[in-house]
């Protein structure tokens, strides 16, 4: 994957602004989110009584990198009823896997520029 594979889930101008435009920050950064997700990914089920806490976490997480729809399902996902949280909770998992996908190609990128000097 390379930058030309990204979807629009994610706003890399958020965390290069973040970070500097620094590449092994942003790298830490996006590494740190994806090993996150893979903790957050399990609690996203209706049935776990922590999905609430996963979600929010989620949402703050995606909005420090520029994942702006992603928290915006979140925040949806987070203050909606029980009774719908299942399909809520599988909007969120689309997203995040949109921001996942994303990610890769962007750090993807990042290994390629950092090969090159």
């Amino acid at each position: 994957m390379a930058t030309r594979d990204l979807t629009g889930a994610v706003d890399f101008t958020v965390l290069e602004t973040m970070t500097g435009g620094m590449d092994d920050i942003t790298e830490e950064v996006l590494g740190l989110f994806v090993q996150q997700a893979v903790l957050w990914s399990p609690m996203l089920d209706a049935a776990s009584e922590g999905w609430r806490d996963a979600v929010h976490t989620i949402r703050g997480a995606g909005a420090g990198i520029g994942a702006r729809d992603l928290a915006a399902v979140c925040a949806e996902a987070e203050h909606g009823e029980q009774a719908v949280a299942e399909a809520g909770l599988e909007r969120v998992k689309t997203a995040l896997d949109a921001v996942l996908t994303d990610i890769a190609a962007y750090r993807h990128e990042l290994m390629l520029r950092s090969l090159k000097g």
